[in-house]
């Protein structure tokens, strides 16, 4: 798993890197890209997801006390936060698309929905890998001394949750 993260990680930062490096050249026209963009809206999502995470957090500690059951709750609850991410980047992305700023219009855009369409497949990823480690936990197949296969999906989600937290700086606020 860990090197399956590593990769990922290269792959996304190489593209942070591409938005930072084009918004170098293009200061402006990245200026008023970011007008476009709502960073409120960005924070929702960022609270969206970091809570996501954190539930995610609370269900390996629950199996690691003997309570699969509640972990499975919580990663339920993970998984519902998961869905409000989604609901709300696909609202944002509708209203981009319906302003006519798609993966053509310039610089800013091309790498935005790069950026946040790769990420949002890592999102979507996540909500299976949620929804199967909630299963699992209902069904007791983790236990305190044998839950690895949570750790992992639990591992991955963090993941997109640090993508995430260095994408929304990048792409929402820094100037």
């Amino acid at each position: 798993m860990w090197f399956f993260i590593l990769a990922e990680l290269s792959v996304f930062s190489l593209l942070l890197l591409a938005f930072a490096g084009a918004q170098a050249w293009q200061p402006e026209l990245f200026r008023a890209g970011r007008e476009q963009l709502d960073s409120r809206w960005g924070l929702l999502l960022t609270v969206a997801l970091l809570s996501s995470g954190w539930l995610a957090a609370l269900a390996v500690h629950a199996v690691r006390r003997g309570r699969p059951r509640q972990a499975s709750g919580w990663l339920l609850a993970a998984l519902l936060l998961a869905l409000v991410y989604v609901g709300l980047k696909l609202h944002e992305y509708g209203r981009l698309a319906d302003l006519g700023l798609d993966i053509e219009h310039d610089t800013f855009f091309t790498l935005y929905w790069c950026l946040t369409g790769f990420h949002f497949l890592h999102v979507l990823l996540g909500l299976l890998i949620l929804g199967w480690l909630a299963q699992a936990c209902w069904r007791r197949c983790y236990m305190p001394q044998a839950c690895s296969g949570l750790e992992s999906g639990v591992l991955y989600w963090h993941m997109v949750d640090l993508v995430w937290v260095l994408l929304f700086p990048l792409v929402y606020v820094l100037q």
